[in-house]
């Protein structure tokens, strides 16, 4: 990952040219209003330091699902607004993202200001990265930047393609983001630690393959640790397990033994008869005393202990996905009490932890800890793929 360019190979003055910078903007939005301004926040820095050092700056961006056509309601003219509060500046609109109007746009810019062009999928050649398409984008910039991480799974025209025909270069929260991967998976320093969980083994199949390969610890929680606790011939009750895949989960597990890696289950748990936050309902018992009528919905406070124990030998931790129903007490505890075992060590200076994916993000957002975190990921898809192992185009376009 060291091979790809960043916003230091650019020279110090920009004045003039014109930098296409594909984003993330994907708001939440309500009403019209961005309802979380995580995602520009992110983008800011690199669109800042361009425009502070004298670029045209020409962002794009993609918004929902238009399926290559032009619908009023996912236009970036909406995102306008909630861009120009965080970043402070005016942000012209331009509602093509290609041709005459684009480069009318370009004149009109002076050196340090910047544009947000339409939503790229209103153009069925966005998602076919259709080269024609790429050309006409390309003909309106200099270089090309890329501070998307989370589309650059997709091998679409401006994740993928403009970094063919233009000098490309990773933004800043690209250029994070793939340093804390590598410093997790790529090139960690051991023994890593990865925590798995959720509700499906068959959702995270190729992580899990990929991880008993490359860890020597490998955590697994939610949902899964039930499949994996009933293909060792624990009766798990009425807990959600996905019992036709116990075979697979056997073979998961002979795979990681041979590899060095060690599966961590839980060996107590926290059981109710319903799925509802009365603490007065939940019991905790050993995996072997689950009733008929119960179901697993959170590691058992032994199990936390002794899982805290493995973090404080490792020095890399990856985490994606909650220990137990993480949204309902009593069955977070198992996930707050870890992440903040992982936080604190990571505090010290004795791990670095990289964290990411939708649950995650809003487990160790209720745990309390995700500034504490060496860096979390808000990436969903592309995290996910990163971490079953696969090459993300965007990100491969960035280093070839």
């Amino acid at each position: 990952m060291s091979d790809f360019k960043t916003l230091d190979d650019l020279p110090d003055d920009l004045s003039g040219q014109r930098a296409l910078v594909r984003v993330d903007l994907n708001l939440p939005m309500k009403d019209g209003l961005a309802t979380d301004l995580t995602r520009a926040r992110a983008v800011a820095p690199t669109i800042l330091e361009l425009s502070d050092r004298g670029a045209k700056v020409l962002l794009l961006a993609h918004y929902g699902r238009p399926g290559g056509e032009r619908h009023s309601t996912m236009s970036l003219s909406y995102v306008q607004g909630a861009l120009e509060r965080v970043i402070d500046r005016e942000v012209m609109f331009v509602s093509e993202v290609f041709g005459p109007v684009v480069a009318q746009a370009v004149d009109i810019l002076g050196n340090g200001d910047i544009a947000i062009l339409e939503n790229t999928r209103f153009w069925p050649g966005e998602e076919a990265n259709d080269r024609s398409f790429v050309d006409a984008i390309a003909e309106n910039g200099d270089f090309y930047v890329n501070d998307a991480f989370s589309a650059s799974h997709r091998a679409h025209a401006t994740t993928e393609g403009l970094a063919h025909v233009l000098p490309a270069y990773a933004g800043r929260a690209m250029e994070a983001e793939l340093k804390a991967l590598d410093a997790a998976l790529g090139n960690p320093a051991p023994p890593v630690a990865a925590v798995v969980g959720g509700a499906k083994v068959s959702t995270k199949l190729a992580v899990l393959e990929n991880l008993s390969r490359k860890v020597q610890h490998l955590v697994i929680g939610g949902g899964m640790a039930n499949t994996f606790l009933a293909a060792n011939g624990v009766d798990v009750g009425k807990s959600l397990a996905e019992h036709d895949l116990a075979d697979t989960a056997r073979a998961i597990m002979s795979a990681a033994d041979a590899a060095g890696c060690t599966i961590h289950l839980p060996y107590d748990v926290v059981v109710a008869r319903e799925f509802a936050a009365n603490p007065a309902s939940a019991r905790t018992c050993n995996v072997h005393e689950v009733g008929d009528d119960e179901m697993i919905l959170d590691i058992g406070p032994q199990a936390v202990e002794a899982l805290g124990d493995v973090l404080k030998t490792c020095a890399t931790l990856v985490w994606n996905g909650p220990l137990g129903a993480f949204e309902t007490e009593p069955f977070d505890a198992a996930t707050v009490a870890l992440a903040r075992t992982a936080a604190a060590l990571t505090k010290d200076g004795s791990l670095t932890s990289v964290a990411g994916g939708g649950d995650t993000v809003a487990a160790l957002a209720h745990a309390d800890v995700a500034t504490d975190f060496t860096y979390v990921s808000t990436a969903g898809g592309a995290f996910l793929e990163w971490m079953e192992g696969k090459e993300l185009p965007g990100v491969a376009a960035l280093t070839q």
